[in-house]
C-alpha cells in the first residue's frame, strides 16, 4: 500500500487548504448571523451562495465521485486527504457540494438511477441547485437491523402509495431540498434482505408531511436539520422506483460504504482542527506560574491526541486503498473499523480541547462544543458501534471456521 499523494492529489490539497483560510474559516460566524432568527430554516444563508460559486469557480466541485463522468474521478484514497480538509469546518462540505446526504444520494442515482432520475434528479443535485434527504430511519422499530423497517411501498397500477413514518431525514428542512430517498417495504413475503425497496419522493407530493424537526444536543442544524416525516398515502410514478423492486437492501450496502468512510475523512479533519485550537491555547495561556503548554498533564493530551488521529487517519487510508483495488464489499471489515474508530477518537481530541480551553470550550466562541455535538451523533449514524463490532467479530471469526 503506497499512501503518497500524486501531484494532482497535491494541487486540490494546496488549493483547498488555501480556500478554506480565505473564505470558509471567515464566514463561519456571518454564516450563522444570517440564518431568520424568526424561522432559521426559512432559507439558506446567501454567503452559502457565494462560496460554492467560488468554489466551482476554482474547479473544486463534486471531488467525492470516485472515477465518475460526473465528479473530478478522483480514487476514494486520493479524495480522503481533501475530505479530511473540508470537514475542519462543519460549513466546509457543502461549499464544495460534498456534504451528506447529498453525496450519498448522488451516489445512489450515478450507480443505479435511470437516465430519467438521473436527468430529473441527478444533474440539479451536481450542480448544487437543489439538495436531498436521505428517509431510512424510523421512530418506532429499532431501525439498526434495517429488516426492521415497517414503511411500505406498495405497487397499484403506474403507481406506488407509500405509507409510513421516518425520522432523522437529515437535511429534509432545508428549502432547497426537493427529493427524497424513502426506503420501506414493498414484499413482506420475500426473503429477508430482498423485501426492501427505494422509491424517489419529491418532498411536495401530496401526503408528505414534516412533522417536527430534531435538535441534536440542543443544535437544530438549521439550515439543513434533521426532519420526522410522515408519508400518508403518498402516490409516485412506478418510474420513480430505484434499480427494482427488492433491491433496496443491496442499495443501502452500497450507499453506506463510502458514506460511512466520507464522514470518517471529515472526522479526522474536526478531530485536527480540535488539536490545532488545543494548541494554540495553552502556547497563550498561563496557570500556576507557567504556561499551560509546559504542564505535565497537557503534553500528554497533546501526545495521545497526535497518535490517536495518525492511527485513525492511516486505517482510513487503507480501508480506502481497499476500496478502490478489491472493491467496497472485501474493505467492509476495515470500513467497519474505521466507522467505530473515527468518531471515538475525535471525541477524546474535542474532550481534551474543551478542557484544555475551560469555560471557552463549551461556549459557541469555539467550534468544540458544536463539533462534539455532532460528531457524537456518527456513532449512531450509519450503523452504530455495536452493529460495526458484532461485524467485525463475525468477519473475525469466520477465518477459524
Amino acid at each position: 500500500m503506497n499512501f503518497t499523494y500524486s501531484d494532482k492529489v497535491k494541487q486540490y490539497e494546496q488549493k483547498l487548504l488555501r480556500f478554506m483560510d480565505d473564505y470558509v474559516y471567515p464566514n463561519e460566524r456571518l454564516y450563522k448571523e444570517q440564518l431568520d432568527p424568526h424561522n432559521r430554516f426559512a432559507k439558506t444563508p446567501p454567503i452559502m451562495e457565494e462560496l460554492k460559486q467560488k468554489a466551482k469557480d476554482q474547479g473544486l466541485w463534486n471531488l467525492f465521485l470516485p472515477d465518475s463522468e460526473y465528479g473530478a474521478g478522483l480514487t476514494n484514497l486520493e479524495y480522503a486527504p481533501l475530505c479530511e480538509i473540508m470537514g475542519r469546518s462543519s460549513i466546509g462540505p457543502e461549499v464544495f457540494n460534498c456534504a451528506a446526504p447529498d453525496t450519498g444520494n448522488m451516489e445512489v442515482l450515478v450507480r443505479y438511477g435511470t437516465e430519467e432520475q438521473k436527468q430529473q434528479w441527478l444533474h440539479p443535485l451536481l450542480n448544487g441547485e437543489i439538495r436531498s434527504c436521505f428517509s431510512m430511519t424510523e421512530p418506532d422499530v429499532a431501525s439498526s437491523d434495517a429488516t426492521n423497517i415497517r414503511t411500505s411501498i406498495v405497487r397499484e397500477g403506474d403507481e406506488y402509495v407509500i405509507n409510513g413514518t421516518k425520522w432523522w431525514s437529515s437535511g429534509a428542512g432545508d428549502s432547497r431540498c426537493k427529493i427524497a430517498i424513502v426506503m420501506g417495504k414493498s414484499d413482506t413475503k420475500a426473503n429477508k434482505y430482498e423485501q426492501q425497496s427505494m422509491i424517489l419522493v419529491p418532498l411536495d407530493t401530496e401526503g408528505v408531511t414534516i412533522k417536527r424537526m430534531l435538535p441534536v444536543f440542543g443544535y437544530d442544524h438549521a439550515p439543513h436539520g434533521h426532519a420526522e416525516i410522515e408519508y400518508k398515502n403518498v402516490r409516485v410514478p412506478a418510474s420513480n422506483i430505484i434499480w427494482d423492486e427488492g433491491k433496496g437492501f443491496a442499495i443501502a450496502q452500497g450507499r453506506l460504504g463510502p458514506g460511512r468512510i466520507h464522514h470518517c475523512m471529515r472526522i479526522i479533519g474536526a478531530a485536527e482542527r480540535a488539536l490545532e485550537e488545543l494548541c494554540k491555547r495553552v502556547e497563550n495561556r498561563q496557570a500556576f506560574g507557567k504556561k499551560l503548554a509546559e504542564q505535565g498533564v497537557i503534553q500528554e493530551w497533546i501526545a495521545e491526541s497526535r497518535i490517536e488521529i495518525e492511527q485513525a487517519r492511516l486505517l482510513t487510508l487503507k480501508a480506502a486503498y481497499m476500496m478502490d483495488t478489491v472493491g467496497n464489499k472485501e474493505a467492509k471489515a476495515e470500513i467497519a473499523m474505521i466507522k467505530v474508530v473515527a468518531p471515538n477518537m475525535a471525541l477524546k481530541v474535542i474532550d481534551r480541547a474543551i478542557q484544555a480551553l475551560g469555560g471557552a470550550g463549551v461556549s459557541d466562541d469555539f467550534t468544540l462544543a458544536a463539533s462534539y455535538a455532532n460528531i457524537r451523533t456518527l456513532r449512531l449514524a450509519d450503523g452504530p458501534d455495536e452493529v460495526h463490532r458484532r461485524a467485525i467479530a463475525k468477519y473475525e471469526l469466520q477465518k477459524y471456521r
